[in-house]
């Protein structure tokens, strides 16, 4: 599928699932907290440009690098070794890391390849991790986003992996309820 880059659609509709988000959030009285790696903040910028976000928001790590996802998050050395920084196990260890260290209900964590350098045959620029984890419940998938969209930027990637965050966000949280 073709993403074109100057359809406005993609940031208006992150807009509208940051303060679905926020909105959601604050009528269940929960909280969020997220480790971003990949999106470099975008994430926690897009919830926080939303009124009323300071009722909801707890805490934002960038954690860009190994190091910092296992100081400050807990991720396993091992985990980063056998794995790599991008992997599954990897993006879950960082969305227990930063609700354990915030306490909020919903934990979001995103590691991946933006590009344009990095990928490898095994890990392509646009392989992208997302954990959302919701009290005791977490949801973790691979976007693979070089599979469903041609020619991709760094910036299109970032963005589209925020937006499919806000969506498992919304997810994971209702269908937990649910249950």
């Amino acid at each position: 599928m073709q993403y074109n880059k100057s359809d406005k659609s993609v940031t208006e509709s992150v807009d509208i699932l940051a303060g679905n988000v926020v909105k959601y959030c604050s009528g269940k009285d929960y909280t969020i907290s997220t480790a971003e790696s990949l999106t470099g903040g975008m994430i926690s910028e897009f919830i926080t440009s939303v009124p009323g976000a300071s009722e909801v928001f707890e805490l934002g790590v960038c954690s860009y690098s190994d190091r910092i996802k296992n100081k400050v998050l807990g991720v396993r050395e091992e985990t980063l070794t056998k794995y790599t920084a991008v992997s599954k196990q990897t993006a879950e260890e960082m969305s227990d890391g930063i609700q354990a260290l915030s306490g909020s209900d919903i934990a979001v964590s995103v590691t991946g390849i933006a590009g344009p350098a990095g990928g490898t045959d095994d890990k392509p620029v646009g392989t992208v991790y997302v954990s959302v984890r919701f009290r005791d419940k977490c949801q973790t998938k691979n976007l693979e986003l070089y599979k469903r969209y041609d020619d991709l930027c760094r910036e299109d990637i970032r963005l589209l992996t925020t937006k499919e965050a806000f969506e498992m966000i919304l997810e994971l949280t209702k269908k937990a309820e649910v249950v």
